[in-house]
């Protein structure tokens, strides 16, 4: 077996295993590989589900995907697409994953073939790939499949029909702040605005809480610079022999640490910000 980083347009080889490059997604393409700087999905590049949607859409039901332990909800949006296309669809034991929340959601999501340990998972994979059977004839891909995978593949989301896969959300796309559009695949919701940006729910509520993380430290920051000159200001006029205007400086610097405590609190809370 070979292991080595994938190419573009480079002809897949058998055993060998290819490996995405960072910052690009690794997609399939006919019998050769693509590696794109395509819009991020789940807030990352390269995507599981990009590489999930352009395998079902080249090998149909001889594409196998695989969920192994990982955090928020990668790779199910993928995996649905590879059992649309009636390939398999097998996922790690969330009781034997490291982190078993991509599992729980490929289960919950995906009507999958196989839960398994990682033993269990080789085998099928073993046997599922050298087992001779005859393969379903299947209708045309939808055309949600092809838009979306045109866009990882650097077509422009608004030509490539992007704002014709769902209807309009009520949010806007964290990373570009366009529209996103709501689309819905079974029992799964999951949004992309025309730029191309793709988000499960999780991801989505992911990225809303690292803006508002970060608007709130930046909003501690400021009242806690304003105490820090107010004190200093009261400081000088006191100095000056102005001791009312000190005291009230005073005053107003204690009034700003009492409010900025709550926020001080808040942006310190874990459970607050905690997505499972």
């Amino acid at each position: 077996m070979h292991v080595t980083f994938a190419d573009d347009r480079q002809e897949i080889m058998p055993d060998t295993i290819y490996v995405a490059t960072p910052d690009r997604h690794l997609l399939v393409e006919g019998d050769r590989l693509r590696v794109t700087r395509g819009p991020k999905e789940c807030r990352v590049r390269p995507a599981i589900d990009a590489l999930f949607r352009s395998a079902a859409l080249a090998f149909g039901p001889r594409a196998i995907g695989v969920i192994l332990t990982g955090a928020l909800d990668d790779g199910t949006a993928g995996l649905w697409q590879i059992k649309d296309r009636q390939g398999l669809a097998f996922v790690q034991s969330p009781e034997e994953a490291q982190h078993r929340s991509m599992p729980d959601s490929a289960i919950e999501h995906v009507n999958v073939d196989l839960v398994g340990t990682i033993q269990q998972l080789g085998a099928a994979i073993a046997r599922e790939t050298t087992r001779e059977s005859p393969l379903p004839v299947l209708p045309a891909p939808r055309m949600s499949q092809e838009v979306e995978n045109d866009v990882a593949l650097e077509e422009s989301g608004m030509y490539a029909g992007v704002m014709g896969l769902g209807k309009v959300s009520n949010y806007t796309c964290p990373e570009c702040h366009g529209v996103l559009v709501q689309i819905e695949e079974g029992k799964l919701v999951r949004f992309r605005c025309h730029t191309g940006h793709a988000y499960s729910f999780k991801s989505l509520l992911a990225e809303v809480n690292d803006a508002v993380d970060t608007s709130l430290w930046s909003t501690v920051r400021a009242i806690e610079e304003r105490i820090l000159i107010l004190k200093q200001f009261a400081g000088v006029a006191e100095a000056a022999g102005k001791m009312a205007e000190a005291s009230r400086l005073r005053t107003k610097a204690n009034e700003a640490e009492e409010k900025c405590a709550p926020l001080r609190a808040l942006v310190l809370d874990a459970d607050f910000f905690a997505l499972d």
